[in-house]
């Protein structure tokens, strides 16, 4: 198997600590060239150029960028393009995105796949123009709820802080653990998964139970909240469970 990760932060660091394990080709890319890893490839645009030294066919590709849509530096689309567009000279096998459960309404309700859309914000426009660039690519997309794991802890980057949101809202989150496992599960099974899936563990405490815990966990200072109105937006993420795939790490 071959893999290409766009994007080796984060997350993409981990899918490909994950793809070494299992004896996977893999290369990973970043701005700089300067990397002294093998795996770690240049890819960046330089006034609308693409530098890259990406150069392995055949291979899956996924799309583990963040978009920074606030960022007045931000490119993302035109580095998406840029990939499809590679990833096609390279005879890629399948392209996947990592976007996020962000382009969901915020009204209440639970969202499967199909659910309503939100154009509201640039970022949400963002997301779905990446989706469907993507799609145009007959390419895969999954939609990320809240993302937590080793360096993002919810007990610290929320404590003693005052939240906007409600203590009594559901949480969306999914573990890095778990968003690595389904990217391999649907590359494994790339000709029989749909074109989208949600990601988001099927637990959803409320904010202020599970903030409470996560800093309990560490011993630091909870967070208040904007408002106590009750809230109940969430994610199903169950649909990728029919390719084997099943959450296993705590949120």
């Amino acid at each position: 198997m071959k893999l290409v990760v766009l994007g080796a932060g984060w997350l993409g660091s981990a899918l490909i600590e994950r793809a070494t394990e299992v004896n996977w080709q893999v290369q990973g890319t970043s701005r700089s060239s300067n990397s002294s890893s093998v795996i770690i490839r240049q890819f960046t645009l330089q006034e609308d150029k693409l530098i890259h030294s990406v150069d392995l066919k055949d291979a899956y590709w996924v799309c583990a960028i963040p978009p920074r849509a606030r960022h007045a530096d931000s490119n993302y689309l035109e580095t998406l393009s840029a990939a499809l567009r590679l990833s096609d000279e390279l005879a890629c096998k399948g392209f996947l995105l990592c976007s996020s459960t962000g382009v969901y309404s915020e009204q209440d309700g639970t969202y499967t796949e199909s659910g309503e859309l939100d154009t509201e914000t640039t970022r949400k426009k963002i997301l779905l123009a990446a989706e469907q660039k993507v799609f145009d690519a007959k390419g895969k997309v999954l939609r990320l709820a809240g993302l937590v794991g080793p360096n993002r802890e919810p007990g610290q980057f929320v404590a003693g802080k005052t939240l906007k949101s409600s203590s009594q809202a559901a949480v969306n989150m999914v573990h890095q653990a778990d968003v690595v496992a389904a990217i391999e599960t649907v590359i494994l099974n790339w000709a029989g998964a749909n074109a989208v899936y949600n990601v988001c563990h099927p637990s959803h405490p409320t904010r202020q139970d599970y903030y409470q815990q996560r800093c309990a966990k560490l011993g630091t200072q909870p967070p208040s909240f904007a408002s106590d109105i009750a809230s109940a937006r969430v994610i199903d993420g169950l649909a990728i469970e029919a390719l084997g795939f099943c959450y296993q790490a705590e949120i």
